[in-house]
């Protein structure tokens, strides 16, 4: 049998392999069911956890023997502070507990240098460190037996030692496993309260032996309560529930309540008075809840170094599992990730530049074409779309999507379009009928103005016709805000600058208060009359507005060059630097759109406006002790020259 063979040969498609979701499915099923058949063998962990536990073991190991030693350390300071106190029968067990702290400190000796290679450097170094205060001991205890002991800083001396300890603690300590360290951290906190609590009864053992307080010991015994306070707050928020119920189960003892009533009684001696307590009693009840708190610090360590040991069992068989596991995933999921990334990344990419050209050139095109085209004409048909490579549904969806939201946001665009036209027009309109009703009514005023003798009623007419003037300059900036040309009201020839500043004083409220101090004469172009007595009325009415009403606003004007310069001043609240900058954005064009600025600040609207039509600089600064003046900088095209016509302002 003989025929044309195809030139391309095409292998069956895998099951799914037409969704992005099958393709993913195949790229995982391979390595996942490797996971589910090493999963028998265990997961490793990292070698950095597994030499973490061993450290935290060893850590732990020997913080325990640091804490005996900061027991011992603490009994004999505390039989020590008494014996100085007064307390002779202690001497006797002073020498007995100076053999138990030596024979600590050589058992701690010995643990150092066992688990040395197992220790962080930094926890090796902070230990050593620690024996320096352990050897200042010596010559204490030399001062102590010859009777020329200071018994304050004796007491001082021994806390140095023990403070020394239990910082060293915390040198090193682990930081990986969260319930480690937090474990770890708690038992910190119950040292240094097991420390307070120890120096509280070295203190107060010296007291009672005295009798009373002396000069700063009263100080020194609040501050250590405090310390101890915080101590366990902190311990607390670090225990689990059942350390938190071990420690409240040491302070709940007979031993403690008595302890309680002994602080008690040695608060009143605070002004110095006598106490009468027994440093023999005080010294057995609070040994006894100083060996409950030792107790619970041990059940804390033994639980951190359980907690490390687990963590050394998982790590060991978690470890070798990891890298086998990795090995396998590596070799089979890179031959599938080829095949099925190159099936997704065609599509993908030519999807990513079809939006990127929507982006970048479609849309922003078919939105400048609605908004300038004419609302009678139909909008323009919309181009065809090429197919994209590829025969993924989810990519073919995601393409449909993309182009519908191309063409709701074209379709947006339109509304918008229409909606701002018809606004704006909408704005115009009534503009310019208010604008004729208002120089309709000016005008029958002006006649009523020219027909009324009577004082009283033409003053009143004279108060209409300036409320009708400021209602047609509102009509005005109405006109300006839609974007309108200027208003109908021109002037032929040239105006004197004072003309124009006294027609924009005429159209404000308390035209009273502004004040034409120093204006330079001038004559300026009669086509800009008008919009320049707007800009300068709606300054002025901002000055008004914005200051005490016993204050005037000053108006200067003056040449510079060719150009002319205004100032309105006011003595005002003044504004912000970041509210200044703003408003001179806003005044020159550069701030926030009509659409979306706040509708108080409607008048730098207007006034930019009006500026950007006359070629105007307009800029707002701190006026000199308080308040803001606005500058106006005419350019020179719209100054005359002194000796040009001239002509007088008309309505």
């Amino acid at each position: 049998m003989t025929g044309n063979l195809p030139t391309t040969l095409r292998l069956p498609a895998l099951p799914g392999w037409n969704s992005i979701r099958g393709r993913m499915a195949i790229v995982l099923a391979v390595p996942t069911c490797l996971l589910l058949a090493l999963t028998g063998l265990g997961v490793a962990d990292r070698a950095a956890d597994w030499s973490a536990a061993q450290q935290t073991e060893a850590h732990v190991d020997v913080l325990l023997r640091v804490q005996s030693l900061v027991r011992e350390v603490q009994r004999e300071r505390g039989l020590t502070s008494g014996l100085l106190g007064g307390a002779e029968e202690y001497r006797d067990d002073v020498r007995t507990q100076r053999e138990r702290t030596d024979d600590a400190r050589t058992e701690f000796k010995a643990a150092l240098d066992d688990k040395r290679g197992d220790l962080p450097q930094a926890a090796v170094s902070a230990l050593h460190a620690a024996e320096v205060p352990l050897a200042a001991l010596i010559p204490v205890r030399t001062g102590v037996d010859a009777g020329t002991a200071d018994r304050t800083t004796t007491l001082r001396t021994y806390t140095k030692a023990v403070t020394a300890l239990i910082d060293a603690e915390s040198a090193g300590a682990p930081d990986g496993d969260r319930r480690i360290a937090q474990g770890a951290q708690a038992l910190q906190a119950l040292a240094r309260a097991t420390e307070a609590v120890a120096l509280e009864r070295g203190s107060l053992n010296g007291v009672f032996a005295a009798g009373r307080f002396h000069s700063g010991e009263y100080l020194d015994f609040t501050e250590i309560r405090a310390a101890r306070v915080a101590a366990l707050g902190q311990f607390r928020q670090l225990a689990s529930g059942e350390e938190e119920s071990a420690l409240d189960a040491a302070f709940k003892t007979a031993a403690a309540r008595r302890v309680t009533s002994y602080e008690t009684q040695a608060e009143r001696g605070a002004d110095g008075s006598g106490l009468s307590v027994a440093p023999a009693r005080w010294w057995a009840d609070m040994t006894a809840l100083v060996d409950d708190l030792h107790d619970v610090q041990k059940r804390v360590g033994d639980d951190v170094r359980a907690r490390a040991e687990d963590a050394g069992s998982a790590a060991t068989w978690q470890l070798g599992g990891f890298l086998a596991l990795g090995l396998l995933i590596v070799g089979v999921a890179a031959a599938l990730a080829v095949v099925s990334a190159r099936s997704i990344t065609r599509p993908l990419g030519a999807l990513a530049d079809e939006a990127d050209e929507v982006a970048g050139t479609r849309l922003p095109d078919a939105v400048r074409r609605i908004q300038e085209a004419d609302p009678d004409t139909s909008p323009p048909a919309e181009q065809g779309r090429r197919e994209l490579p590829g025969g993924a549904r989810e990519i073919s969806r995601l393409a449909a999507a993309l182009r519908n939201v191309e063409h709701t946001a074209v379709g947006l665009a339109a509304e918008q379009a229409v909606l701002r036209r018809n606004s704006t027009e909408s704005l115009a309109s009534l503009g310019r009928r208010n604008q004729a009703l208002l120089n309709r009514q000016l005008g029958l005023i002006t006649t009523l103005e020219s027909q009324e003798l009577d004082p009283d009623s033409l003053a009143e007419l004279f108060e209409l016709d300036h409320l009708a003037t400021r209602m047609r300059r509102n009509a005005e900036s109405l006109l300006v805000l839609a974007g309108e040309e200027s208003p109908a009201r021109t002037w032929r020839g040239t105006v004197g600058v004072h003309e124009v500043v006294q027609s924009a004083v005429a159209e404000v409220e308390q035209y009273q208060r502004v004040a034409v101090t120093d204006v330079e004469p001038c004559r300026v172009r009669g086509h800009c009359v008008a919009e320049l007595s707007h800009l300068l009325a709606e300054l002025v009415e901002n000055a008004l507005m914005f200051s005490p009403p016993q204050q005037p606003v000053q108006i200067y004007g003056w040449r510079d060059g060719g150009e002319y310069c205004l100032a309105v001043v006011d003595q005002g609240m003044g504004m912000t630097a970041e509210r200044m900058t703003e408003a001179n954005a806003l005044l020159s064009g550069r701030g926030d759109s009509l659409l979306t600025a706040p509708t108080r600040f409607l008048g730098h609207h207007v006034v930019g406006a009006l500026a950007a039509r006359l070629g105007a600089h307009v800029e707002l600064r701190p006026t000199q002790g308080a308040g803001v003046t606005a500058y106006v900088a005419l350019p020179a095209v719209l100054v005359h020259q002194p000796d040009s016509s001239t002509a007088s302002v008309g309505g």
